[in-house]
């Protein structure tokens, strides 16, 4: 009769080791790089969340040094020219400073899809036609989070507020977290509401003008919004507020 095998001395694996991230740290991970802050009082900070004065500098100028360049002298090379230019110099100034290049390289390789669509079509309006792809994207990315019960605004706020993932066992913080991710999709399908019928139209002035003003400005504005409606009932820190 023969004995059976030893036990084995080696440790049972981890059955969370063979699994990937779960939702929560996934969840936990989009938050983080999203780049949400909140201020010392409790409230967002939205300039900072959407990367301080030199962050909207790097997503304004380069889109109104186009329109402005394209505007005064109807040249499509030098005003794709000017565009880029200035994306580098950000791009170039965080390098010597030896800050975050995220933002300013994405806004880089923005401007240059944006300037390679233009200048392959021949038309200053095709420059914005990236953006709406863009604003699509995200607005499908918002809808598919709402019906999958994990509304992009809850990740977007629930980790800074402290509640991380838990707020989806109540329903309330669930509804309340859905509603201002709706409100962050409306601020996007105005964008396309109002700037594609100005495309159509060729109406280039009105089109850049529409685009700046509605670009990170009012998505700031629908941020603070959003932060409004879908903040808890009570339990706050002390001495945090948030109104």
């Amino acid at each position: 009769m023969s004995t059976p095998p030893p036990p084995s001395t080696e440790p049972e694996p981890d059955p969370a080791q063979r699994q990937g991230p779960t939702a929560a740290e996934l969840a936990e991970q989009y938050a983080a790089r999203s780049g949400m802050q909140r201020s010392e009082n409790g409230q967002i900070d939205v300039l900072q969340s959407i990367g301080g004065v030199r962050g909207l500098a790097e997503s304004i100028l380069p889109g109104l040094i186009f329109t402005v360049v394209f505007t005064i002298n109807r040249d499509l090379a030098s005003s794709l020219i000017a565009a880029l230019g200035v994306a580098a110099i950000f791009t170039v100034i965080r390098l010597v400073s030896r800050t975050p290049l995220t933002q300013a390289l994405s806004g880089l390789i923005g401007v240059a899809i944006c300037a390679f669509v233009a200048n392959r079509t021949g038309n200053a309006e095709d420059f914005f036609v990236p953006g709406f792809f863009t604003n699509g994207a995200y607005i499908i990315a918002m809808v598919i989070s709402i019906a999958a019960r994990w509304p992009i605004a809850g990740l977007l706020f629930g980790f800074i507020r402290g509640e991380g993932v838990e707020w989806r066992k109540d329903p309330l913080r669930v509804k309340a977290y859905t509603i201002a991710t709706w409100i962050i999709v409306t601020v996007l399908g105005l964008r396309l509401a109002v700037q594609m019928p100005l495309y159509f139209a060729e109406n280039f002035v009105a089109l850049g003008t529409t685009r700046l003003i509605m670009g990170l400005p009012l998505y700031a504005l629908g941020l603070w919004l959003a932060w409004l409606v879908s903040r808890p009932p009570a339990q706050l820190p002390a001495g945090a507020t948030d109104r």
